[in-house]
C-alpha cells in the first residue's frame, strides 16, 4: 500500500477484500469452474435456440449436449 502505483494498491485492496475466500480454496480445493463451464455451454445453446418452437425442445437440447445422455439402444 506504500507504493505510488495506484494499480498495485487496487490489486492489494482486492486481495485483502477476498482473502478469506482465497484461503478457503486451499482448505477444500473446490472451485465453481465446472458449473461456470456448464453455464457457458447453456448460454451458447441459448444463443442458438432462436429456431425452437417451444421450451421443451430447448430443454431437450440442453439435456442432449450437457446431460451426457446415453443414446445407445
Amino acid at each position: 500500500m506504500q507504493t505510488g502505483l495506484s494499480e498495485v494498491r487496487k490489486v492489494a485492496k482486492m486481495l485483502r477484500k477476498h482473502l478469506e475466500n482465497i484461503l478457503t480454496y486451499f482448505d477444500s480445493y473446490i472451485t465453481n469452474a465446472t458449473s461456470e463451464g456448464l453455464n457457458s455451454k447453456i448460454q451458447s445453446l441459448k444463443a442458438n435456440a432462436r429456431g425452437y418452437r417451444n421450451f421443451n425442445n430447448y430443454r431437450t437440447t440442453i439435456l442432449f449436449f450437457c446431460g451426457k445422455l446415453d443414446l445407445l439402444p
